[in-house]
């Protein structure tokens, strides 16, 4: 008997559905993926599905935050929390940025940080990657594509918090903060598809003020 089609497709019907898949016009195949979960798509894929796109501020990032933020500080045993952070462009006034909330999450060294992600995960949140004593985790991403409100969610242990340093210079420094945006806006649409590269070729700008912020504000965090 054949198996109900929300089941993942195996074996000789698997083979026929990829075969099918490369066959179909870009638009058919966007429609298709609409029917795969997320964890079923290739990188390609999901690059595609969900690509780097800036909009211009909009203060409506800040409330967005708060919403977060009280989410996560009833979601998580009340302890477990250090700091929880607006990062990102989005928290810097003034500058274009992904329409995309990032929040870093500080916890204690007390509490297993695998524990708290998981926690977060039955919330109806995404792992997106695990590394060394850092989690990240995102809201918003549907099989149709960002929804309304999207967040990543950066876990971290207390004191791993580089990009608040960051956040805090570009907001001391406006014209630090539009070279950033001038950066950002030069490569959107050279990595539209590709996060990792978009990510990489920021690296550079990043790392130099970061330095400085760490120097200028050194012990604020």
């Amino acid at each position: 008997q054949r198996k109900n089609s929300s089941i993942l497709l195996c074996g000789e019907e698997k083979v026929i559905y990829q075969d099918k898949f490369r066959r179909l016009s870009k638009k058919e195949k966007k429609t298709m993926k609409v029917e795969k979960d997320l964890s079923e798509m290739s990188l390609n894929e999901l690059w595609e599905l969900f690509p780097i796109f800036l909009v211009e501020h909009n203060d409506k990032w800040d409330a967005f935050y708060s919403e977060m933020e009280a989410k996560l500080q009833y979601i998580l045993p009340k302890h477990s929390i250090e700091r929880i952070s607006h990062i990102g462009s989005t928290a810097v006034p003034g500058i274009w940025a992904k329409d995309i909330v990032d929040v870093l999450v500080e916890i204690s060294m007390d509490f297993n940080i695998e524990c708290i992600a998981q926690l977060i995960e039955r919330n109806g949140f995404l792992r997106m990657s695990t590394e060394d004593y850092r989690i990240s985790l995102n809201s918003g991403y549907t099989k149709n594509g960002f929804a309304d409100k999207v967040f990543h969610i950066h876990l971290r242990y207390v004191g791993d918090n580089d990009e608040l340093y960051f956040r805090d210079y570009l907001k001391d420094h406006p014209q630090i903060a539009k070279e950033y945006e001038t950066l950002k806006l030069g490569l959107w649409k050279q990595f539209e598809h590709n996060r990792d590269a978009y990510t990489e070729a920021k690296t550079k700008f990043i790392r130099k003020w970061t330095t400085v912020a760490k120097s200028d504000y050194a012990g604020r965090y």
